[in-house]
């Protein structure tokens, strides 16, 4: 086992210290080697339960976060997902190890022309990229079994709900009146989106209207 994949399994076990993964969010964060995410620079923590600048104001997001989103996702017999917000792609690519089909839209283009790269290096085939405005979702794909957001916002646009499949779920970092920016999963119940339940505080960057 080369030391990468010590750290690998070391970091995983932490994540199962403070939160309890299904066996497939394990095996898929057991798959991706999380250095190739980070910045070269950082390589020394990279495998630490920590939130990392990415560049472009944007962070890669904590691992132990990614294996919660993930699992608040509820995967289990879906088909595809859109994330909102690509940034490194290391979510994308834990995603693409349980989800035959995985959408991702990222608004500034050297973040997602260097994922690509990185898929291209790992050999994952199955996720598709766009640069655009998340916020308008990726229509032509629609509609998707489970919506991901990335990045905060203060309310979902009616142009993503309108992607998602009835009874679905989206998640997303949800920014309140107060400051606070609480995890929150929603469904589609007859057109409508209804909150499940909110799961915990976090801190996520922005969704931003504007591509660069």
């Amino acid at each position: 086992m080369s030391m990468y994949n010590i750290k690998l399994q070391r970091m995983v076990d932490e994540i199962e210290s403070r939160f309890s993964l299904s066996s497939s969010v394990k095996n898929a964060m057991l798959r991706v080697p999380r250095e190739i995410f980070i910045p070269s620079s950082m390589l020394h923590i990279a495998y630490k339960l920590d939130a990392l600048p990415l560049g472009a104001k944007q962070t890669i997001s904590s691992p132990l976060t990614v294996a919660r989103m993930t699992q608040y996702l509820q995967l289990e017999n879906c088909d595809n997902v859109l994330e909102i917000g690509l940034g490194s792609g290391y979510q994308a690519a834990i995603l693409s190890k349980i989800i035959r089909r995985v959408f991702s839209i990222e608004r500034i283009s050297r973040l997602r022309d260097e994922a690509i790269e990185r898929f291209r290096a790992l050999g994952i085939m199955n996720i598709n990229t766009k640069f655009d405005d998340g916020q308008d979702g990726w229509d032509k794909f629609a509609p998707f079994d489970r919506i991901l957001f990335s990045a905060s916002l203060g309310q979902i646009p009616n142009k993503i709900i309108n992607q998602l499949n009835n009874n679905g779920i989206l998640v997303a970092p949800i920014l309140k009146p107060n400051g606070a920016q609480i995890i929150t999963r929603f469904t589609k119940q007859n057109g409508n989106l209804i909150i499940l339940d909110e799961l915990e505080h976090c801190s996520f960057v922005m969704v931003k209207d504007n591509t660069e």
